[in-house]
């Protein structure tokens, strides 16, 4: 039996629908084939770039020497020059990790919220959150979804209320292979109303709901299923490098 994580709000974001059958759908989808591929070790490469001042060289030499893959290579690579740029030009005064928080959706489930860093620039704190999605980033309803709860998040919290939340978005432009990117102030975006947050996220609990019904009625895996799932290289946060 293939077993259901509860996800990241990103993820929450990007996989609801207006129909719970067609999140319940998706998350099965994700479980019995989830991608083999990590993000982490952008994240990881982004803390020793922007907190520990490893060079950008240090860090591209490790990345060719641990990752074989050229595809995925490739992809870390083009992220971490634009993360670099992009850092390079806003001179960050100070740049801090942030603990992961979590936040409640309904019937028992607590979403993971796991901020990749914030930073200092002229006295006023930003928070950066990466999107990695090559295509079809966040948008709409799903875009307003994440930014709704993110916000929630950050007035709740002392640290984090004043800060300015932006959203990197390092998709590649429609009818290009090459990334760029593109920061909006999550200001920008409307928020939802209570009730529509609400209506939505009930939603996606009734998916979530029905997609650990039909998995834990599948046969249990064997160990050596078991395995295999264990040695895939995936991320929970962000489901497909190349979607």
């Amino acid at each position: 039996m293939a077993k259901l994580k509860v996800p990241s709000i990103q993820h929450l974001a990007r996989n609801w629908d207006p129909q719970s059958g067609v999140i319940s759908r998706d998350l099965v989808r994700l479980v019995r084939n989830p991608p083999r591929f990590t993000y982490r070790p952008v994240y990881s490469a982004t803390s020793d770039l922007l907190q520990f001042g490893v060079s950008l060289d240090q860090i591209e030499t490790g990345i060719r020497n641990k990752e074989k893959r050229e595809h995925v290579r490739d992809n870390y690579l083009e992220l971490l020059g634009l993360i670099q740029s992009h850092f390079r030009d806003c001179k960050p005064d100070f740049v801090n990790p942030v603990s992961t928080r979590v936040y409640p959706i309904g019937s028992g489930l607590d979403v993971p919220f796991t901020p990749p860093l914030i930073y200092g620039v002229g006295g006023q704190l930003r928070f950066p959150w990466f999107s990695f999605w090559k295509t079809n980033p966040l948008k709409d309803m799903n875009l307003r979804l994440f930014v709704t709860i993110v916000d929630e998040i950050l007035r709740d919290d002392p640290d984090l209320e004043d800060c300015i939340f932006e959203i990197l978005d390092f998709s590649a432009p429609k009818g290009s292979n090459e990334r760029s990117l593109v920061v909006t102030n999550a200001a920008e975006i409307e928020p939802l109303s209570q009730r529509d947050k609400t209506e939505m996220l009930e939603t996606f609990v009734d998916g979530y709901v029905k997609a650990k019904a039909i998995l834990e009625a599948e046969p249990a895996e064997s160990p050596r299923d078991e395995k295999r799932d264990a040695d895939r290289d995936y991320d929970d946060d962000q489901p497909s490098l190349f979607d």
